[in-house]
């Protein structure tokens, strides 16, 4: 019943309404193509006959161009199909504005648990003391991510809030103008936006966003948990990666670090002195009037001019004193406004969200061989040393660095930045900077090179206020990862400085580069035996582990239904806290409104908290396991033969929109790592080898090897085996549930014409067998009848938003085929092909 009225409600508050407002559509201010918006539906009718029948893209356009637009010079052509993917960018905005101005509404007939709910929940239990110890304890924390997904510009972003306000007011003839604003503003950067640009444009969201939601569900959570000391401002908390994540891109230089965390600190103080400025309005009473105008005076300089600081310690004073004076003087007049600033300050005190460092193993591995080569340590290579002599030198052994000393720009960066955190954390207080992760960690030098980088930029070994954290995400590291963790554990120094930062270790795993290196179940059900492994080696050494998830925003990057993820969690994965990435344009997708970010803030929190309140067990039998893991190889084996394809990374590249991500206006960092002119797997970035399957329509890093995994244990007999660890395990439920996902994203008919093609045919066919036999045995264990059965209102938006862009894939794959013909149009064909990128990135809206 439920379901059927949330459908319901989609249908009249997104369906119904996006068909209305689409029409104002029609009267955009386009230069030269006032018709464009009538022709769009039967371009769209066009490509889905003609894609049905098995005719190329080639042949769908020509049929359009000569029956409907009459349009036969191949130039003008192109004009045309330019005008019509700007169209249907702005199709995309409204529907997303359509459909986030609906949101409220249709959470009305959701199963989610809210924090209501959960109290309401735990009132049932009588439970009040665990509980509150929980809450007192538990902390969720958000790391948003800058990935070139995430384009939509300030002022893009303005509109389309005012279009979710206009929308759910159905203002029409307001509405209408702001189409038309936005038909008239670029959607696109005229130049590819530096790491401060992509910083600016995130810091946005939390001005706007963050600041006001974190304070309001802490509110909420504090009157309603029945405890008066409750003080746990670290309950939900923001990490940052814009300007700190140097990981493949060369352009987040030490400069750029400092002036992103400057920059987080003077976005804070504006927040800090509007409210104040708000508050000043209420508290006009003489014996604290003076104290206001100080301390507003003092947020105003430190918002405007980084070298000004005030301290958390400093602001917290004042606002105690005024505080005092209130409830002493005036009766407590407007105590709840000022207690709501004061527990805001507690929370993002000078920081407002946490810049991380990252960087990859190998640039800390050049670091100190050339640091030590420099300094007559060894001749030319680190393997002239012993593990045991090497392990010396970074922890105990003492270097003097000047980076000015150094040729290479990576080492004098890394050994500037390193320097400078030190700096940034008095600005911004030790929470504002004080993590340091390693990807592509697979030994125990990944932390020891950092430690030891660390020690010798001036850092004493037990003032060392950093967490550094290994990011396992190859299959290689995940194995490791056991062996290298005891490893710290068991060297003194290591562990004393565990010992200082309170006896955790964050660990992170990473799902994008390791199902791009082990394919989807393989790499999902190694990240769970590595988080159960791991629990029980830090538990055994007194050490609370802290995992960390590179979630990416579509299934195959880790993405899909986040509390369903956490909640299917085991009992033997540690459950201190939770932390995931934000990546690419699900930051605005699923965080962009305040209404949105207070409902993922929510599941996100009772995700990890509901195990406690049910008390379920979520246990994996050892027969269940043995079937997992059985599984989990079949469909490795499968995936790893189409990587060892001689096809597979030629048909990327020649194929797909895999070249074009670097040439769009998106992201500042490459598409993939180093330099190297032969591209090789390993290289390729999780986000563009991901982002192009999806603009193919084939998802295959989503799929691939299921289908082949199921069937092989069909034949075994055990077919009802797997429908029953469907149905009992919630882990491999959660897994198919989103590779459902995946697969009702898919559209073979969009490439049906490579069949044919002499060099990829073979291959084509070869993905399409798959994704067919995959969706055969999904629905097979699962019972349903179609793809997302029981997801009625995400299939249906799916649904809307693949057939809003079906014309730009259409278009896309035509001048894909041009681009391998002998064209004098080529240049222009590439840039179509760059162009169409942006708005099936938008739609899909976790596509990479």
């Amino acid at each position: 019943m439920q379901h059927s009225r949330r459908l319901e409600e989609f249908r009249k508050s997104v369906t119904n309404k996006f068909n209305i407002y689409n029409s104002l559509f029609l009267s955009l201010p386009y230069r030269d193509i006032e018709n464009v918006g009538m022709l769009i539906p039967l371009l769209l009718d066009q490509c889905q006959e003609g894609l049905k029948e098995g005719k190329q893209p080639q042949e769908i356009l020509e049929t359009f161009f000569t029956n409907f637009v009459e349009i036969k010079d191949e130039r003008e052509r192109l004009d045309f199909m330019f005008k019509i993917i700007q169209y249907v960018e702005r199709q995309v905005v409204l529907y997303d504005s359509v459909e986030d101005s609906a949101f409220p509404k249709l959470q009305k007939y959701t199963n989610s648990l809210s924090v209501k709910d959960y109290f309401e929940l735990v009132n049932q239990t009588k439970n009040w003391d665990k509980i509150s110890q929980n809450l007192s304890s538990f902390s969720a924390r958000f790391v948003l991510t800058a990935h070139p997904t995430q384009f939509y510009t300030p002022a893009v972003l303005d509109i389309i809030a005012k279009l979710r306000e206009l929308i759910d007011a159905d203002k029409v003839d307001d509405i209408d103008l702001t189409l038309q604003q936005l038909g008239l503003t670029s959607l696109v950067n005229s130049k590819k936006p530096t790491p401060l640009d992509e910083a600016k444009n995130i810091i946005y969201i939390l001005r706007n966003t963050y600041y006001e939601t974190i304070g309001e569900l802490f509110e909420f959570i504090k009157s309603n948990i029945r405890d008066e000391e409750f003080a746990n401002y670290d309950i939900i908390k923001l990490g940052f990666w814009p300007g700190g994540d140097r990981d493949g891109n060369p352009f987040v230089t030490a400069k750029i670090t400092k002036s992103v965390a400057d920059e987080l600190r003077l976005t804070l103080m504006k927040c800090y002195y509007n409210e104040l400025k708000a508050l000043r309005k209420k508290l006009t009473f003489k014996s604290i009037q003076e104290d206001l105008i100080v301390l507003s005076n003092k947020l105003y300089k430190a918002m405007f001019d980084a070298k000004t600081l005030i301290s958390y310690t400093e602001i917290i004073g004042m606002l105690t004193d005024i505080r005092e004076k209130l409830v002493t003087n005036h009766h407590g007049l407007y105590l709840k406004e000022l207690d709501r600033f004061i527990n805001k300050v507690h929370i993002f005190k000078t920081h407002f969200a946490s810049l991380d460092i990252r960087q990859d193993h190998s640039k800390h591995y050049l670091t100190v061989e050339t640091i030590l080569k420099q300094n007559g340590v060894i001749k030319e290579s680190l393997e002239e040393l012993s593990q045991e002599t090497l392990v010396d030198w970074l922890l105990n052994k003492d270097l003097s660095l000047n980076p000015s000393d150094y040729e290479e720009d990576i080492v004098r960066d890394t050994l500037t930045n390193i320097m400078q955190l030190k700096e940034i954390q008095h600005s911004n207080g030790e929470q504002g900077c004080n993590r340091y992760i390693i990807s592509n960690s697979e030994d125990i030098y990944s932390v020891f090179f950092v430690f030891g980088l660390f020690r010798w930029c001036g850092w004493k070994t037990e003032d060392i206020t950093f967490d550094i954290v290994p990011l396992f995400e190859t299959m290689k590291g995940m194995e490791a990862s056991e062996s290298v963790m005891q490893t710290f554990f068991d060297t003194p120094v290591y562990k004393e400085h565990l010992a200082r930062r309170n006896g955790k270790h964050t660990i992170m795993l990473g799902f994008s580069d390791g199902t791009k290196d082990g394919g989807y179940l393989k790499a999902n059900w190694s990240i769970l035996r590595t988080k159960e492994t791991l629990s029980k080696v830090c538990k055994k050494n007194g050490i609370k582990a802290i995992f960390f998830d590179g979630r990416g925003g579509p299934p195959a990057r880790g993405g899909g239904k986040t509390h369903r993820f956490y909640a299917a969690q085991t009992n033997d994965v540690a459950n201190h806290e939770i932390q995931m990435t934000i990546q690419g344009q699900t930051i605005t997708s699923t965080y962009g409104t305040k209404e949105q970010f207070m409902h993922n803030a929510e599941q996100l929190l009772t995700a990890g908290l509901s195990n406690d309140l049910y008390g379920e067990e979520h246990v994996i039998s050892q027969e269940q396991r043995q079937l997992i893991e059985r599984l989990s190889e079949l469909s490795f084996d499968k995936y790893d033969a189409l990587k060892q394809h001689d096809r597979f990374i030629p048909y990327l590249e020649h194929r797909s929109t895999l070249k074009y991500y670097t040439k769009a206006n998106i992201g500042s960092r490459p598409g993939k790592r180093g330099s190297k002119k032969q591209l090789t797997l390993s290289d390729l970035r999780a986000i563009s080898f991901v982002g192009s399957w999806s603009q193919l329509k084939q998802n295959v890093p989503g799929y691939f090897g299921m289908g082949t995994a199921i069937q092989q244990l069909e034949k075994e007999g055990n077919l009802d085996a797997v429908k029953k660890l469907y149905q009992e395990v919630p882990f491999f439920r959660a897994l198919m549930h989103n590779s459902m996902m995946s697969l009702a994203k898919t559209n073979f008919n969009l490439t049906s014409y490579l069949r044919d093609d002499e060099e990829f045919g073979e291959f084509w066919s070869i993905l399409f067998d798959e994704y067919e036999l995959s969706k055969k045995m999904l629905l097979e264990i699962s019972g349903q009848e179609i793809l997302m059965e029981d997801e009625a209102v995400s299939r249906e938006s799916v649904k809307i938003r693949e057939q809003i862009v079906l014309p730009l894939l259409v278009i896309q794959q035509n001048a894909l085929y041009h681009i391998t013909q002998d064209t004098k149009h080529k240049e222009l064909y590439e840039k179509i092909v760059t162009r169409s990128l942006y708005g099936n990135i938008n739609a899909s809206r976790n596509s990479a």
